[in-house]
């Protein structure tokens, strides 16, 4: 069995899982809280774009990994994965969501389906770390800004011309340095030797 027949036996997740601490207490217990996840999972599968508690993200995010990566490798038709998506998933027209639209988006995809980013915190007033979780190709704006074309405004044409002519001219002055340098010592070099030569001493 080759290497690329190996990667096919299990599903991957293609983010950092790091066993941190993370304090999801819930009044009703480890059900309350699996409970809460499940609506986690089900929210972003529903909106694609949601805004929590950092660690309930952080939590959630591996395990809607999981369930869109088990539906591109098995499927539909696959007993086990339509139970998983029938447990995770709340509202149960999601599930036609999960195979239908969601796994051939991701299908081709090399990076992770989720982005999450760390969301500003209210000031002032008790801080508590948020964060925004997301699928990828969802239908809202990016949250980050797109600096690609920031390059042709008319101030970054003018510092990266200036930048060009500040460069040019140091140039200049380090090839003049560099000249004024080897000119006197090629003349020494050329007196040494003339001393040196005997035959140039006679004729003197």
């Amino acid at each position: 069995m080759n290497q690329a027949e190996v990667t096919k036996l299990m599903s991957q997740l293609r983010i950092a899982v790091r066993p941190r601490h993370r304090n999801l207490k819930n009044p009703r217990g480890p059900e309350g809280r699996l409970d809460k996840l499940r609506k986690t999972v089900t929210a972003l599968v529903k909106h694609e774009r949601i805004e929590l508690n950092y660690q309930r993200a952080d939590e959630a995010r591996g395990y809607a990994e999981r369930l869109i990566s088990d539906a591109i490798r098995h499927g539909d038709c696959h007993k086990p994965t339509m139970e998983m998506a029938d447990f995770w998933l709340v509202e149960k027209p999601l599930v036609h969501k999960l195979f239908k639209v969601l796994a051939p988006r991701f299908e081709e995809y090399k990076v992770s389906a989720t982005r999450m980013y760390k969301a500003p915190k209210d000031y002032p007033g008790w801080y508590r770390k948020r964060a925004v979780l997301e699928l990828r190709g969802n239908p809202y704006p990016p949250l980050l800004p797109n600096s690609s074309n920031n390059r042709n405004l008319l101030h970054n044409v003018l510092m990266d011309e200036a930048r060009k002519e500040h460069r040019r001219e140091k140039y200049e002055e380090i090839a003049a340095q560099i000249g004024s340098d080897t000119i006197p010592a090629a003349a020494t070099t050329e007196t040494v030797a003339a001393k040196e030569d005997p035959k140039t001493q006679t004729q003197a």
